[in-house]
C-alpha cells in the first residue's frame, strides 16, 4: 500500500467533503472544488477524516491510492487556507502590472507580454518586481506561475529574468579577460 495513501485527510472546521459516485466535492470558506476519481480507489468520510483505500492490490490501484489522497488533501487545504506562489522579476526596466483580468509585463523585449489571468486566481504586482499569485486550486496556481516564469527564465550570469521567491540561481563567472 502507498505510504502517503494510508494517512487520513483531516477535515478542518468549516469545510465539508461530499463523496458521490466518481466525484468528490469539497466546500469551504474560500470556495468549492470538485475532483472525479476512478474505481481503483474507494473514498469515504468518517467523522472529520477522509479515508482513501485501494479496491485491489494492483500496481495501478496503489498509484491511484496515493494520488487521490493527495489530491483530496490539496483540495481541503485550498478551500480552507488557499495556495500562493511569489515570483521575483529582476532586471533593468523589467516590470509587471495588473490591469483588470490581465497582467502586462515588460521583460526587455520590444513588445510587452500580456497574459490573461485565469478565473479563480488573484494576481498582485508591486513596484519592487514581486508578483504574487494566489488561489484555491494548487494545480492552477502552479501552472500559471510556471507559464509566467517561462516567459523570461533567469539567466546565470547577471540573474536577470523571472524566478520563484524561494529559488536560488547558481551564478556563473563571466569572461575573465585573460589573454
Amino acid at each position: 500500500m502507498s505510504k502517503i495513501g494510508k494517512l487520513p485527510v483531516s477535515i478542518p472546521a468549516g469545510v465539508t467533503v461530499t463523496v458521490a459516485p466518481a466525484l468528490v466535492t469539497v466546500k469551504g470558506p474560500n470556495g468549492e472544488l470538485k475532483q472525479d476519481y476512478n474505481n481503483l480507489v474507494k473514498i469515504e468520510v468518517k467523522g472529520n477524516e477522509v479515508l482513501v483505500t485501494p479496491t485491489n492490490d494492483s500496481k495501478n490501484a496503489n498509484a491511484a491510492h496515493g494520488l487521490y489522497r493527495n489530491l483530496i488533501h490539496n483540495m481541503v487545504t485550498g478551500v480552507s487556507t488557499g495556495f500562493s506562489k511569489s515570483l521575483i522579476i529582476t532586471g533593468v526596466g523589467f516590470r509587471a502590472e495588473v490591469q483588470g483580468k490581465q497582467i502586462v509585463m515588460n521583460l526587455g523585449y520590444s513588445n510587452d507580454f500580456i497574459a490573461m489571468i485565469p478565473d479563480g486566481l488573484t494576481v498582485t504586482a508591486d513596484q519592487n518586481g514581486k508578483v504574487t499569485i494566489t488561489g484555491i486550486d494548487k494545480q492552477l496556481v502552479g501552472e500559471f506561475s510556471a507559464q509566467i516564469r517561462k516567459l523570461r527564465k533567469p539567466e546565470p550570469y547577471k540573474g536577470k529574468g523571472i524566478r520563484y521567491e524561494t529559488e536560488v540561481i547558481r551564478r556563473k563567472v563571466g569572461k575573465t579577460g585573460v589573454k
